[in-house]
């Protein structure tokens, strides 16, 4: 019988869950969002990502988060790499559309691959002290495993506004899709600001990776359940809004989590993305979009 100790329990754990979404859907946010650079193999680092603080935390048993920073600078350098392979192969010659999709496409097959023959298809986790563990308020469960995903995701998302609003550099990046000659004219150089911003939307991957495998155990192939979530969550935000990615994660959690606890978890999906349609239909610039 559906309650409303249940329905509150769900909005809960989909708030919670929502915090997640947001943290995998940031790096696309920059990526697709601001620079207009269609990284479908983002959910694929992510994953990569968890398998990197799988293998540090059963190396040296740090916690899955603090390893998830760590592993943002190699990410990030990463990122700056491929996108230099991207630009040069791609972008320069105003081919970045449909053969700089395909790009991507493959670049996901390869961490898939090569994830597989590291690692096999078995599903691995980490092992922490807090996962399994939870707080009650009243009736009320936060399970740690996605309350310290949700903290950490808050924080990433806004130490991000921050640094885009804040900082020169921040602000160069929202600038280059808006006009680069204004931007060369302020003394940037467009394309060193866009492999930045490309490094620093690779980096939050291993955030969200670390953040995966706390959640419950992770596959080489699981960043393919997310790639649909990950864009609906981007347009739906405003394509290149911080803050509305954030809050559009949170709706998309809200509705899966009581869909799912209300009808079952194969309605959820279905349900979240009509959610996504009629929102795109009132306002087809999504919710922070100009």
């Amino acid at each position: 019988m559906f309650t409303a100790d249940l329905l509150l329990n769900a909005v809960v754990a989909g708030v919670l869950l929502g915090g997640f979404y947001a943290a995998v859907s940031i790096g696309l946010t920059i990526s697709f969002g601001q620079l207009d650079v269609v990284n479908i193999a983002h959910p694929a680092f992510v994953v990569a990502g968890s398998f990197c603080v799988f293998v540090l935390n059963e190396r040296f048993g740090l916690d899955p988060i603090l390893l998830g920073l760590f592993l943002t600078l190699p990410f990030f350098l990463a990122g700056i790499g491929l996108y230099r392979v991207y630009f040069t192969c791609f972008e320069r010659h105003g081919e970045e559309s449909l053969r700089g999709l395909a790009f991507f496409f493959g670049v996901m097959f390869i961490v898939e691959v090569l994830l597989i023959m590291s690692f096999g298809v078995d599903y691995r986790l980490v092992d922490t002290g807090y996962i399994g563990q939870s707080i009650k308020l009243g009736f009320i469960g936060l399970p740690y495993r996605l309350l310290v995903p949700f903290v950490v995701s808050a924080v990433v998302t806004v130490g991000l506004y921050l640094y885009l609003s804040r900082t020169f550099t921040g602000r160069a990046i929202l600038a280059v899709s808006q006009d680069r000659l204004a931007l060369r004219l302020m003394g940037a150089n467009p394309i060193s600001i866009k492999q930045i911003a490309f490094g620093l939307a690779v980096a939050t991957a291993a955030i969200a990776g670390a953040m995966l495998i706390v959640i419950g155990p992770v596959e080489p192939s699981l960043g393919r359940l997310y790639i649909g979530r990950v864009f609906a969550i981007v347009v739906l935000g405003g394509m290149g809004s911080i803050g509305g990615t954030f809050v559009a994660a949170l709706i998309l959690g809200i509705v899966e989590s009581v869909v799912g606890t209300m009808f079952g978890p194969s309605w959820a999906p279905a349900v979240a993305f009509g959610f996504l349609l009629l929102t795109l239909a009132v306002r087809p610039s999504g919710l922070f979009g100009r």
